[in-house]
């Protein structure tokens, strides 16, 4: 075996575990001075993790361990985002980690949060269908755990047990729908088995369940019942990390294994991916516009996002792939900003998430009820924010492989989307509230946390060159 390659491919990785194992020594060997700088100790960390993987080292593509594990730069720029957005999602979680009855396993949060990290970087890179099954499991058990890490709250045991128990019945399939696949091409290489797809009825019904597995993953409607339930319920830090890095390691797995697997068959699986766009977008904002607790309001609008994550994938080219690279960073930014905002009132308040609890907001915050705002902005498609550039290049993908119609859909909804969010916006800034949330103060981390967050929906608006970088880089386009 030449470990040199392992070394130079799998950096990303070897980092990332180097960095597990350290949470995991401090955790048991710092005393009581020390675990108050746990939170310093792992930021840094991060900060170096990212900082040495943010660019990719090679532009050649490289596969090791017979092929089970792929490399291309494209997969180094996706597990970059996803590192930088859990880097904010432990800024934002600081203040309730702090809490006494949390405080103690702020080492464990730590050690979950990076596994199911590293679980998505394994399915990311995966070549082979046994490799990202074991990604896929080693990202959504310990997830599991951090949904239901408030244990001695109803509403987080309650959540932890819906998602592990649909998680369990969503991989079922899937495993499933894989051995169909093995039975019907006698290989699991993704590279291998895309010569033995013939369009036979046992195929279609394992792609049905494949994309049954990861659709729970990302939250498509009619795969999205567990989504309101185990939002509401778990810690608002894990919501965030839920709502945003483990849809978007999804959703590009997603793209990849269809365009690379499937590719023979790709008029059943674009039909397939063509009704739930509709289903999911459609369903997800008349939902929201019910919504009075704003983290199940934010859940059926991510609901509603990875629907419009799907008109990238949907289209099966290096535009689209570019496209959806670009949407998940500006929607991590986005999403992120706002539960930020919902953690730190949960947090300053004693754990107000009602949306008539926001009225008057700018009378008394008004720096969080801005940031909300063009958070909010961002996620309907508003310019010049980030979020109209990347709802603008998905809908380009979509559009130029001949999707028209699903294209005027997803625009039309956008109308809806933009009815909800304004929902918010004007109870902060004109319903009035005779008893508003007091003034508060927020910690430095979410400061920071916020004002990154608040960087990148300008900057990526201002700066959407950052689009034909990515493209450039990855696909010489």
């Amino acid at each position: 075996m030449d470990y040199s390659a392992i070394f130079t491919y799998m950096y990303t990785e070897i980092a990332l575990v180097a960095v597990i194992v350290a949470a995991l020594l401090y955790d048991l060997m710092a005393g009581k001075r020390g675990r108050k700088a746990f939170h310093g100790v792992m930021c840094t960390l991060m900060v170096l993790f990212i900082a040495g993987t943010v660019v990719p080292y090679h532009r050649e593509t490289a596969s090791i361990f017979g092929g089970m594990y792929v490399y291309t730069p494209v997969y180094g720029i996706v597990k970059s985002i996803l590192a930088a957005g859990t880097l904010l999602v432990f800024l934002q979680a600081d203040s309730w980690l702090k809490k006494e009855d949390t405080e103690f396993k702020r080492g464990e949060f730590y050690v979950l949060t990076l596994s199911t990290l590293l679980g998505m970087d394994f399915m990311i890179s995966a070549g082979h269908f046994m490799m990202f099954f074991i990604g896929l499991e080693l990202a959504s058990v310990p997830m599991a755990c951090l949904v239901a890490f408030d244990k001695y709250k109803h509403n987080s045991a309650e959540a932890g047990a819906k998602y592990i128990l649909s998680a369990l019945f969503a991989s079922g399939l899937m495993l499933f729908g894989i051995s169909f696949l093995y039975g019907t091409t006698g290989t699991l290489y993704f590279d291998d088995m895309i010569s033995g797809i013939d369009g036979s009825a046992l195929q279609i019904m394992a792609l049905v369940f494949f994309f049954t597995g990861l659709g729970f993953k990302i939250s498509l409607v009619p795969f999205h019942l567990w989504t309101a339930d185990t939002y509401e319920g778990a810690p608002t830090a894990v919501t965030s990390y839920l709502s945003v890095i483990s849809k978007a390691a999804a959703a590009f797995t997603l793209m990849v294994v269809l365009t690379k697997v499937f590719a023979p068959v790709a008029e059943y699986w674009q039909t397939l991916l063509y009704i739930v766009i509709v289903l999911s977008i459609t369903v997800a904002n008349l939902f929201a516009i019910r919504q009075k607790n704003l983290k199940r309001f934010l859940a059926f609008s991510s609901i509603s996002q990875a629907g419009y994550i799907m008109l990238a994938v949907i289209s099966g080219t290096p535009y689209g792939m570019t496209s959806l690279i670009f949407y998940v960073l500006v929607y991590m930014v986005a999403n992120l900003a706002a539960f930020g905002v919902i953690s730190t009132v949960e947090q300053n308040t004693g754990g107000k998430v009602g949306m008539d609890d926001y009225n008057g907001l700018y009378r008394t915050n008004p720096k969080l009820a801005v940031i909300m705002t063009l958070a909010l902005f961002s996620l309907a498609g508003i310019p010049p924010f980030a979020g109209f550039f990347s709802k603008f290049f998905i809908f380009a993908a979509a559009f130029e492989e001949g999707f028209h119609v699903l294209v005027l859909i997803a625009l039309l909804n956008t109308i809806i989307s933009l009815y909800y969010y304004l929902l918010v916006v004007k109870a902060m800034f004109i319903t009035p509230n005779d008893s508003p949330i007091p003034t508060f103060r927020s910690d430095s981390s979410t400061r920071l946390s916020l004002l990154l967050c608040l960087a990148g929906i300008l900057a990526l608006g201002i700066a959407s060159s950052v689009f034909d970088g990515i493209n450039l880089y990855t696909f010489g386009m």
